[in-house]
């Protein structure tokens, strides 16, 4: 049976760059770039005052003066005039461009001020250095350099920088399109009351949920365990979405029609099965030159597990995102777990003061528990080569909850 590992490869293999296009600046939040954000100027684009105070020059500190004779009071925004006596100063706001014939800002606080017969600010406090309270010209970029790479998942901060670059627009790749498929005689719509022997489409929500936090679309379907109305209903899909993720009917039950279905559909067959828990029957192919499809067992737990392990970093792969990094939690109390499989548990997290992550095993009845979930910030992945996880060694996690 497929490694994990080994199943995730193939899954990525198929993985098809999507098109960009162009979008007005908040909508591309939370989007993939796919252009280069160059600044168009230094950062900052002069020598920004940090402080409300005074400008003036080091030199006359220096020299032992402490008492200034204001020349005039300069705000942000206005264009900086040059100060006409080197032994005066500028009283001066935040943001404000340095005047030329100062190199120094003393804030407010650091001063005392009269008013007679002119206004004069005298020094309390001395700054350490010239340029104090001074935020110099392109200290933090130069004009022409690289800000935002393509494949960056734009953040507020980096929608802030776009702005900052006058980027109205950006071009960002095209979300996923994706059919949530939910499969079976027992499952009902939300909005109806089930019967004692059946069940709501809760599968399908929870997968659209999870499409959506990852910033692609969805459409959902629902077929029951029919061959010939599987026939019938998977063509269109295959050929409307770039994936078609369904839940239910891969197993080995009389009435699991979904891999004949799919095989006579025209998707080629990559793998059946792989050596997890939960999650073991899951399938996976592709339509030649076309839709992925992931047919995820039906248990919830189960297809939860198949999403965040293999779904999201398709749809991060099609996306073009860069690379991230993995993320690692430490098993707060030791667990034996004996089959030769990857085993992936739901586990609470707790973040500690000293900055390691701590994943607690929520008990569970089993990859139908899905009010389990409830309990779980993420999943954790445990190796197979393993039969006892000591507490404190660190395993891969698939969080998919905020910690706040």
């Amino acid at each position: 049976m497929l490694s994990v590992e080994d199943a995730y490869r193939q899954v990525l293999a198929t993985a098809r760059p999507l098109p960009p296009e162009t979008v007005p600046l908040l909508a591309a939040t939370g989007r993939v770039l796919h252009q280069k954000v160059v600044a168009d100027c230094d950062f900052p684009p002069y020598d920004r005052v940090t402080m409300d105070g005074v400008a003036l020059r080091f030199a006359a500190l220096e020299a032992g003066q402490l008492a200034f004779p204001i020349e005039r009071t300069q705000l942000a925004g206005a264009p900086p005039e040059p100060l006409v006596n080197s032994q005066a100063a500028i009283e001066i706001m935040t943001g404000a461009a340095l005047p030329p014939g100062t190199d120094t800002v003393i804030r407010y606080e650091d001063l005392s001020f009269s008013d007679n017969p002119t206004r004069q600010a005298t020094v309390h406090v001395a700054p350490p250095r010239q340029g104090h309270n001074v935020h110099a010209r392109a200290t933090d970029q130069l004009a022409g350099a690289l800000l935002l790479p393509p494949g960056q998942r734009l953040s507020p901060a980096d929608i802030a920088v776009a702005a900052a670059v006058g980027a109205a627009t950006l071009a960002v790749v095209r979300r996923p399109r994706l059919a949530v498929v939910s499969t079976g005689d027992e499952i009902v719509p939300v909005d109806q009351q089930p019967l004692p022997h059946q069940i709501r489409r809760s599968n399908a929500a929870m997968l659209q949920a999870a499409l959506a936090t990852d910033g692609a679309l969805s459409e959902a379907f629902h077929f029951d365990d029919d061959l010939v109305s599987l026939k019938a209903g998977l063509p269109p899909l295959l050929a409307d979405f770039d994936a078609v993720l369904l839940s239910g009917g891969v197993s080995k039950g009389k009435a699991d029609f979904l891999p004949q279905a799919l095989r006579e559909s025209g998707v080629e067959q990559l793998f059946h099965g792989v050596a997890q828990r939960p999650g073991q029957p899951f399938w996976f192919g592709q339509q030649p030159g076309g839709a992925a499809v992931f047919a995820m067992p039906g248990n919830p737990v189960a297809t939860f597990a198949a999403y965040y392990r293999y779904v999201r970093g398709w749809l991060r792969q099609c996306q073009g995102a860069l690379p991230k990094a993995p993320i690692f939690a430490e098993l707060a109390q030791a667990l034996d777990f004996k089959p030769t499989l990857t085993y992936f548990i739901p586990v609470h997290l707790e973040p500690t003061a000293d900055g390691r992550l701590l994943a607690h095993p929520v008990a569970t009845s089993g990859s139908g528990d899905l009010a389990a979930l409830l309990a779980a910030d993420g999943l954790l992945e445990l190796a197979p080569d393993l039969t006892h996880f000591a507490a404190g060694t660190a395993w891969p996690l698939y969080p998919y909850r905020t910690l706040e």
